[in-house]
């Protein structure tokens, strides 16, 4: 046996990230940013979760497609992605839509985006392609599922987790037979069909897909030359290799990564400022479902420099304080207090202020005396003195972007409004 057959098969893949969503559930949070690019818990980006899981895979070659507002998520893996080296059998690319197939033609659909590059993919030539979205929340073996896929000698290995059958009609849902091979495939059905041993429940799939590279190149080739396509992987090549081909489901159970006292395969859409709002606070748990402090599988992101967080004041009413709550570096909490909430990089909550269930993105400024109560506030909002937040709905709802959860929204150009 070669020395290269006993590698591990992530060393002979490429990953591919497809982060060119425009994320428009999550309102002005993706006004200036793409979905893959919104902060999340405290430090990172949505992104920074399916790259983390390529390189703790094993995977060493990573491209990253953009398209939608792109220059924050550049930016950001400009910084926090640059280590990478060529020396070494490692490659990072950012690939913006460019129209380098047509003067004309921006990324069509996610296959479109893969297409457009199919000449740099050639270059490095890997064995294998694991296509994933940029813009979900969970940690994940992608080695299990290569080996899966080779095994089972399949021509595409989708992989899949089980949803309440009435939240699935925003994913491709799949039925399967007892061997897991895919027996169809719909793309964002209106009425999603559930499972028949579950009625409640369907198969969704989680974006993420693993092909032979060789295959996926024809696969890609013959879909671009096919009238009426729309250049989409839920849309065209999965159906179609389905009827046409050899397609598997991996369960997301078999290569989820947990921590120790992770009970649950944990993945999230964060697609929705509820859902958003939400996945951020739950990291305030005791013993939170998604564990950011596994250094086994670490979640790599961008570090900025930064001072420690400071807490100051130490009176009756003015007390620098957080309790259940996340505050990344280079915070100052000035006589603030401080519930359930996380805090990102550079914020300042200033005295008699409180925070309670809060997102609070980096460089924030929170007056004196304001009380804000489940919240998210874009990056560097100013808050500004007194301002009362999550006690008359009416009211915010006039002022803000109020979900029908009751979560509020927050940019400067709303608070710029007020005045």
């Amino acid at each position: 046996m070669s020395t290269r057959r006993s590698q591990p098969l992530a060393r002979d893949a490429m990953a591919y990230v497809l982060a060119g969503g425009r994320g428009s559930r999550l309102a002005d949070l993706t006004e200036k940013r793409a979905k893959p690019g919104v902060y999340f818990g405290g430090k990172a980006r949505i992104i920074d979760f399916a790259l983390s899981n390529a390189l703790n895979s094993g995977i060493r070659r990573i491209g990253v497609a953009t398209q939608y507002k792109a220059h924050s998520l550049i930016r950001h893996l400009q910084q926090g992605w640059n280590f990478f080296r060529p020396e070494r059998n490692e490659s990072f690319d950012i690939l913006p839509a460019s129209q380098r197939v047509s003067e004309t033609q921006w990324y069509e659909g996610t296959a479109d985006a893969v297409y457009q590059n199919i000449d740099i993919i050639e270059s490095y030539n890997p064995e294998y392609m694991v296509i994933l979205a940029g813009d979900h929340v969970y940690k994940m073996d992608y080695e299990v599922m290569l080996k899966q896929h080779c095994e089972q000698d399949a021509d595409v290995t989708v992989a899949c987790l089980e949803v309440p059958r009435m939240e699935a009609s925003g994913f491709g849902v799949m039925a399967v037979d007892d061997t897991g091979r895919i027996t169809s495939f719909l793309e964002k059905p209106a009425d999603p069909p559930g499972m028949p041993d579950d009625p409640d429940t369907a198969l969704a799939s989680m974006g993420v897909y693993v092909f032979r590279t060789r295959f996926l190149i024809d696969q890609l080739r013959r879909d671009a030359a096919t009238a009426g396509s729309a250049r989409d992987f839920g849309r065209d090549i999965i159906p179609f290799l389905v009827k046409h081909g050899k397609a598997i489901a991996h369960r997301f159970s078999q290569s989820c990564v947990r921590a120790p006292g992770e009970s649950t395969a944990y993945w999230r859409d964060v697609g929705t400022v509820d859902a958003y709002w939400a996945a951020n606070i739950d990291l305030t748990d005791v013993v939170p479902h998604l564990d950011l402090y596994d250094h086994s599988w670490p979640l790599w992101t961008y570090s900025e420099i930064t001072p420690p967080a400071k807490f100051v004041h130490d009176e009756d009413g003015r007390r620098g304080s957080a309790v259940s709550s996340l505050v990344a570096g280079g915070c100052l909490v000035s006589g603030a207090s401080i519930h359930r909430s996380l805090l990102f990089t550079g914020v300042r909550a200033n005295s008699w202020s409180v925070l309670d269930e809060a997102v609070v993105l980096p460089r924030c400024q929170i007056g004196r005396g304001a009380r804000l109560k489940c919240v998210v506030l874009d990056r560097g909002v100013e808050i500004p003195p007194g301002l009362v937040v999550g006690e008359d709905a009416e009211l915010d709802a006039a002022r803000f972007h109020r979900t029908p959860a009751g979560i509020c929204l927050i940019t400067q150009d709303m608070i710029d409004r007020l005045a």
